[in-house]
């Protein structure tokens, strides 16, 4: 079938809100159409080189922010406390892994959440559930709960806002390596010592490159980073009025301008769908979640769909099985499109199929649950001879009580002193820099392990 950027509207949709006036929402989506694009197709096709590089084992994928951003929680500091997260655990990665790591966030337009209830009830009332600030408010009233089509307007506003503010992080001096020591937030104070040394190694061998010539003036890479966006594309009728066609570059495709990357969801994946439909013809590096119900016949047609070229960096396929399924679950995906001969980045999202509900009632993640789906991630991999590319979570640089354990540990009773999430439980500052050296062991394990295979053959 032919494609156009408005084609899924032909195609039966989830997890979509269902708005009183569609007038309004016609409106507002001309309005969209008339907005500058957020990122750019020179950007998107860098990251889809980077990534390319990943699914050839070149590099490894940190994707990682928000469960959902929202209006009231925005400013400067937030953004530039998870920007710093950022950066300490990428140096960690590029440290004990020696090889490039591609650095996305979960940012700049991550507003909208599925629900696996369309309706919210508490104290006898029933209202509809909230949905992320793109669609209506999280206060438990109906006028809050209404879906509004007006909040999509705020939501680029405030993406584009965010993106400014990453560029000039990314590439105004925030990220100069020679800066390792700065990245430390006041509130991280799990693995602080281990990153502490790990920078003064960092500063020895920068000296040493600037005896050789080798310092920001005459190498970007020292002096910058570049930083992308993603976010699960949700809501269509936002992403239709921001895809555009390159003008600039040989290529000519389309692109989805929201972010450089966007993702399918576990619940919005079928084959038939409108989510598969629309981004099936957009030429951005795409997402796509895999839930321990996906079996593996219906990933390779997802594959084809999504991939008929078979590209390398077009499309990562991001496991969410669960601390306890991850070793039964994941091996036969694996096993299935390494058959098939499909290039894709694997990604591990080691939160979602984790979540528990606290006695006092909040809903949480246990740090070592987390830390055991990355682990038996990493374990299905090995036994079946593919690689393990990258790690999908949520996180931020504040200093909250969301979820449970970690080297400082966070307690069920403790959650309520600061647990600030609008909708999932994310890792704080600490817990992420404990999962960033978690993953860099388990990466030095696999190149120890396959030196010693070199050096026995």
């Amino acid at each position: 079938m032919s494609w156009t950027p408005s084609s899924w509207r032909d195609f039966p949709i989830l997890q979509v809100p269902e708005y009183k006036d569609a007038a309004q929402v016609k409106n507002v989506e001309e309005i969209l159409a008339k907005k500058p694009p957020l990122v750019f197709a020179g950007e998107v096709q860098n990251l889809r080189s980077q990534l390319g590089g990943v699914a050839n084992g070149e590099g490894f994928l940190l994707q990682g922010g928000d469960c959902a951003e929202s209006f009231a929680e925005f400013s400067a500091d937030m953004i530039r406390d998870s920007f710093k997260v950022f950066l300490q655990m990428a140096v960690v990665l590029t440290f004990g892994a020696s090889m490039p790591v591609v650095k996305i966030g979960r940012v700049a337009g991550q507003f909208a959440k599925p629900r696996s209830s369309p309706l919210e009830v508490l104290d006898g009332v029933e209202l509809p559930s909230y949905r992320g600030d793109m669609i209506n408010g999280i206060g438990f009233n109906p006028n809050e709960r209404e879906p509004d089509p007006e909040r999509l307007l705020r939501v680029y506003e405030q993406s584009a806002s965010t993106l400014n503010l990453l560029r000039a992080f990314a590439q105004g001096g925030l990220a100069d390596l020679h800066a390792v020591h700065d990245w430390t937030t006041e509130f991280v104070s799990a693995g602080a010592q281990r990153y502490s040394e790990l920078a003064s190694r960092i500063d020895e061998c920068l000296a040493f490159m600037n005896a050789c010539g080798v310092n920001p003036s005459t190498s970007r890479a020292l002096a910058e980073t570049d930083f992308f966006t993603s976010h699960e594309a949700l809501l269509l009728n936002y992403e239709e009025p921001l895809t555009r066609q390159d003008t600039i570059t040989d290529e000519k495709g389309w692109y989805a301008t929201s972010a450089h990357m966007i993702w399918i969801g576990d619940r919005t994946r079928q084959l038939e769908g409108a989510h598969v439909e629309y981004m099936r013809g957009i030429s951005n590096p795409i997402g796509l979640k895999c839930g321990p119900s996906l079996e593996p016949n219906d990933l390779l047609r997802l594959i084809d769909q999504l991939n008929p070229e078979n590209s390398p960096g077009r499309l990562t396929l991001i496991a969410r099985m669960g601390a306890n399924d991850v070793r039964a679950k994941l091996p036969p995906l694996l096993k299935a499109v390494k058959a098939h001969g499909a290039s894709v980045v694997w990604c591990c999202d080691p939160m979602h199929g984790n979540t528990i509900k606290a006695s006092s009632g909040y809903k949480t993640r246990r740090v070592e649950d987390v830390f055991k789906e990355v682990e038996g991630f990493f374990d299905a991999h090995d036994s079946e001879g593919t690689y393990p590319g990258g790690v999908h979570f949520e996180m931020t640089g504040q200093n909250v009580t969301e979820c449970v354990g970690g080297v400082v540990e966070v307690t069920e009773e403790g959650l309520g002193d600061r647990y600030h999430t609008h909708c999932d439980p994310r890792l704080n500052a600490g817990q992420s820099l404990e999962l960033a050296f978690l993953l860099a062991d388990l990466m030095k394990r696999r190149r120890d392990a396959s030196a010693k295979l070199k050096r026995a053959g």
